[in-house]
């Protein structure tokens, strides 16, 4: 089956208002090609970097959101106000939101069903650390994260989630498992889709890779059979860099 590409870019903690704003500028000018693009500012930012990107092929998304619509949640945005500042996605559980913040399966779950409900696409963050690696849990951390955070989701919500892989050990380390690494973690989180939904849905649904793709390494992982894009982290914030990873997404 034919997936477009998509290639996200997250912007984690970084930049202030006049730098997003340049950011946006720029890929504006420079981003072109056929794959799907989305960006993620921090939440200051999601109004000015939304405003220069309207009218453009490149969509925003934020980076984090809480499942309550209003409610006493200091500190805490709802998926109401983020697509009220121009949000058309959301991450769900980024390496940094599991490892660093502390956030479990459980709450992830609800998440998705919160975002899908609102109307919000989803891209879903799954992948193993090096000690799982290294002992061969690759698959089996794959499999459950995608089990937990997914259960209860239906066939058809599926065509508005995204899975990226994100293997720990590689995120802003500059390390980047190889073409075939990915390729065959990427397949059995298609394989694992299938068993939870069919394989016609998993066949359309894209799985990103997300361990330190940039522009020299983007072409050969996204000619991979089962890699439908990518999840940008430090080269996101390099507008020539971000433009050649979505030209690499043929």
């Amino acid at each position: 089956m034919s997936r477009t590409k998509i290639i996200g870019g997250n912007w984690k903690m970084n930049l202030n208002q006049a730098e997003a704003q340049a950011l946006a500028g720029a890929l504006r000018q420079k981003v072109c090609g056929s794959a799907e693009v989305v960006v993620f500012p921090p939440f200051p930012y999601l109004i000015p970097v939304s405003g220069a990107l309207a009218g453009s092929a490149i969509a925003v998304g934020a980076q984090d959101f809480w499942t309550k619509p209003s409610g006493a949640f200091t500190g805490e945005v709802s998926l109401a106000q983020i697509k009220d500042c121009g949000a058309a996605w959301a991450l769900v559980g980024h390496s940094e939101r599991r490892h660093v913040i502390g956030e479990r399966d459980a709450l992830l779950n609800d998440k998705v069903h919160a975002a899908l409900l609102a109307g919000v696409k989803v891209i879903l963050c799954v992948g193993e650390q090096l000690a799982e690696r290294e002992s061969g849990k690759t698959d089996a951390i794959n499999a459950g994260q995608l089990s937990l955070g997914l259960a209860g989701v239906s066939a058809e919500q599926m065509k508005d989630v995204v899975v990226a892989y994100e293997p720990v050990w590689a995120i802003g380390t500059g390390k980047t498992a190889t073409p075939a690494d990915a390729q065959a973690a990427h397949k059995a989180i298609r394989a694992h889709l299938a068993a939870m939904f069919g394989a016609a849905t998993a066949a359309a649904v894209r799985i990103q890779y997300g361990g330190s793709m940039n522009a020299a390494n983007a072409a050969e992982l996204m000619a991979q059979p089962d890699i439908d894009g990518g999840l940008i982290g430090g080269a996101a914030l390099k507008p020539d860099d971000f433009a050649a990873i979505v030209a690499a997404a043929k």
